[in-house]
């Protein structure tokens, strides 16, 4: 069996969830095809390098330079903050290294689109973490409209939001700092919302967008006062290439919230609504079904997604247990790493978040951001 070696950069919350997917998958999709194995790992600080390699049962690198030249890395992980991104994705590209990176790709569409060409030409298997493609009722979602069964689409609403930052007194995190993070929540969170509308509905025409602010002044990361430097909310119009028109929405500040991600699609002949509040259904309206003085056949058909993937997934825990967070990621590394394997491009490919990284910088020129 191929073994597929993995070099860690940052151990924070999306370094532990990758690592966590990589020990797991074999649970998951079976036979695997290949073993992924977690060979070094490297933080911005060498005791957290060593606990986080401690912990993993792999080597700690002295840095990230360190970690790319390694032999025995054939795949680097990016999870490390926004600004950080570009340079790094330039030595593992040159390095010929296959890459598996954090959204956003970069902070600037410059950016984007130079490391997706540089990815391109050095024929490396290159995939950005856009995860929430990979439930299973979004993959059902996708093969609907594939099938034409929503007929021509019409219009669209995608709604990411959190409560994470409305109350001013608790310490801003670093996705709240645009000096670490590039941007605000829509880099954040906007970016799932728009990726989700792209991978069904195609690419975007046209955005025009507005940030909010709501608390100009909050505790900062040091606990000190602050003033907040990046968009809370953002909210998007977009015309998509097909004609369609919707709204994308991310906030930071809608109370009563947890992860709360909505997708409605509406075209000719049906729509489609996904929560991710309720991951294991997708609900689809037929509007071919007859229809009548009480209704007729019509009205949404709620499609029991649930642990169904196909084979060799759907052969853990169960395709009848409930769905949780973790089994997008899972998904989204299957992908890549199947793609590693077999040495066919994978998707969403840097190009495809290039195209991502455009929308949101056109989305905050509008904004005056």
């Amino acid at each position: 069996m191929k073994e597929i070696r993995v070099g860690i950069i940052g151990f924070g919350s999306m370094g532990k969830t990758h690592s966590y997917v990589l020990e797991n998958l074999k649970f998951f999709y079976n036979p695997l095809g290949f073993l992924p194995r977690v060979v070094a790992v490297t933080t911005a600080h060498a005791e957290t390098a060593r606990k986080a390699a401690e912990f993993l049962g792999c080597d700690a690198a002295a840095d990230e330079d360190e970690l790319i030249a390694r032999p025995d890395v054939d795949v680097v992980d990016i999870c490390t903050p926004n600004i950080y991104h570009y340079e790094t994705l330039k030595k593992a590209i040159a390095a010929k290294k296959h890459i598996y990176c954090e959204k956003p790709l970069c902070v600037a569409p410059e950016q984007a689109d130079e490391v997706a060409e540089l990815a391109e030409r050095a024929g490396i298997r290159a995939q950005v973490v856009f995860h929430n493609r990979f439930f299973p009722a979004i993959q059902r979602a996708k093969q609907l409209v594939g099938e034409g069964r929503l007929g021509r689409i019409l219009s669209f609403r995608c709604c990411y939001r959190h409560s994470s930052a409305t109350d001013p007194a608790k310490n801003a995190g670093w996705k709240q700092n645009r000096d670490i993070c590039g941007g605000g929540v829509l880099f954040d969170l906007g970016s799932h919302a728009l990726d989700l509308v792209y991978y069904l509905c195609g690419e975007y025409r046209s955005v025009v967008g507005r940030g909010q602010i709501a608390f100009p002044v909050r505790r900062g990361m040091d606990g000190g006062e602050w003033q907040t430097n990046a968009d809370e909310a953002f909210y998007i119009i977009a015309e998509l290439a097909s004609g369609a028109v919707g709204t994308v929405e991310a906030s930071k500040i809608a109370v009563g919230t947890n992860d709360d991600l909505v997708l409605e699609v509406f075209g000719e002949e049906g729509a489609i609504k996904f929560d991710l509040m309720e991951p294991n259904w997708l609900y689809f309206y037929d509007g071919r079904r007859e229809g009548g003085d009480l209704g007729g056949e019509r009205g949404y058909t709620r499609i029991e997604c649930v642990g169904r993937t196909p084979a060799p997934g759907g052969v853990f825990p169960s395709v009848k247990a409930p769905i949780g967070w973790l089994r997008g990621h899972i998904g989204s590394y299957y992908a890549f790493l199947s793609a590693v394997a077999e040495g066919r491009e994978c998707s969403p490919s840097f190009r495809e978040a290039a195209h991502i990284q455009r929308v949101m910088a056109e989305a905050y020129r509008s904004a005056g951001m």
